[in-house]
């Protein structure tokens, strides 16, 4: 063990389960006494390190990293859900989030009103006793609508309901904590991890404080909790009410991986952001039917300028009408990976309706802004110019 003390590289704890000393270390350990390893299900040393790392660059007080970005939205919302309660979702969502919260938890009692990021004076009217959370994306995938995150957090706050945030595309460009969030998720496959090389996600949560939303009826069940771990009883919950019995586990090999991506966030985040706008605007100056908050006749940039001044992660989209024009566009790169991630030191793209979104119904995919020649593009580290001469020479043999 020694050769591991001085190590710059995280070690990677490669073990299932972790040997206890004797009988009452295992008794401090289960009792959360001890902050030694229980068993990996419940956290690894290597995950351990990562969580704490995430933890820092959002400023809470804890996190749980998880198997998958997934994984982690189901640990938050079924760490607080029980059957019978409703969860409101405002603005169009990645399409794994909607189909989580309009098909799945409706089996198990959980059911969501959804809210168009428009629409945020229907919140109040949807509210009732058994609303436990308000969730949103931080920016909506793939339809690019940036949510008024002050308002949703101040209607959450009032209310004394959880406010989550899918911080996914824009992790240190947006603090979600600093609008009311309680809970700040990530897939870090995506832009943490920047590389495809690991799946996984995390939930990273603010502290409790005395007298605040969770110390109210809405929230009984986390008494006990409280009591016992005060201003952490957010991660004790999330631990014992979601991730010990479904069991969304972080893998130390992933945990490892995702902490090299999140040694260069800082740099890359700042490239892709800056050529994101360059790529934009070059080709809705060529007549490219091209999407980002940048642009000056999007629907949200005076938004984009106040709440979103370093940018919004690595999507654009192109609409090219229909299926066919954007199987050509896609079909004629040179530089494209046609893939279903983001957040890529590469640059991704994908046709939405044909891929995501193809079980979705009409009407679902109008909520969601899904278009039949919808394609998500996700800028990589390349030269903005040699994107730029990729996606022109797509669209000009593409019409």
């Amino acid at each position: 063990m020694q050769a591991f003390n001085r190590a710059i590289s995280t070690p990677i704890t490669s073990s299932a389960t972790f040997y206890y000393e004797n009988s009452q270390e295992a008794k401090d350990i289960f009792s959360g006494n001890s902050n030694k390893p229980l068993y990996s299900r419940m956290g690894n040393p290597t995950t351990s390190e990562l969580e704490s790392r995430l933890t820092k660059m959002e400023n809470g007080i804890g996190a749980v990293a998880t198997s998958s970005g997934m994984g982690a939205i189901t640990m938050s919302i079924m760490s607080l859900c029980s059957a019978g309660d409703e969860i409101i979702a405002i603005g169009g969502l990645f399409g794994g989030s909607y189909a989580l919260m309009s098909q799945t938890l409706p089996r198990f009692g959980i059911t969501t009103t959804f809210i168009g990021v428009d629409e945020l004076d229907k919140i109040e009217d949807s509210i009732n006793d058994n609303t436990k959370v308000i969730f949103c994306e931080s920016i909506g995938n793939p339809s690019l609508r940036l949510p008024d995150m002050t308002k949703i957090g101040d209607i959450a706050t009032s209310n004394n309901i959880s406010f989550m945030v899918d911080n996914t595309i824009t992790p240190l460009i947006v603090k979600p904590f600093e609008y009311g969030a309680d809970v700040v998720i990530y897939s870090t496959t995506k832009t943490i991890s920047g590389n495809s090389s690991a799946l996984g996600g995390v939930s990273i949560y603010k502290e409790i404080k005395e007298n605040d939303k969770f110390h109210t009826p809405r929230y009984k069940f986390l008494k006990p909790f409280i009591n016992k771990l005060k201003g952490k009883a957010l991660i004790a919950c999330a631990k014992k009410r979601a991730l010990r019995d479904f069991g969304m586990s972080a893998n130390a090999h992933s945990s490892y991986n995702t902490l090299l991506g999140l040694e260069t966030l800082e740099i890359r985040t700042q490239r892709v952001n800056n050529s994101c706008e360059i790529v934009s605007k070059v080709l809705k100056d060529k007549g490219v039917n091209v999407n980002h908050p940048s642009l000056v006749q999007n629907i949200d940039n005076d938004l984009y300028k106040t709440n979103y001044k370093n940018g919004t992660g690595a999507m654009i989209t192109v609409d090219m009408g229909s299926e066919d024009k954007a199987f050509k566009f896609l079909d004629n790169s040179q530089l494209l990976t046609l893939t279903a991630n983001i957040g890529d030191t590469r640059s991704l793209g994908l046709h939405m309706a044909s891929t995501i979104y193809q079980d979705f119904t009409t009407d679902e995919k109008v909520f969601l802004g899904i278009t039949d020649g919808l394609i998500r593009i996700s800028i990589g580290l390349e030269n903005p110019q040699d994107i730029i001469d990729d996606l022109l020479n797509c669209f000009n043999k593409s019409k």
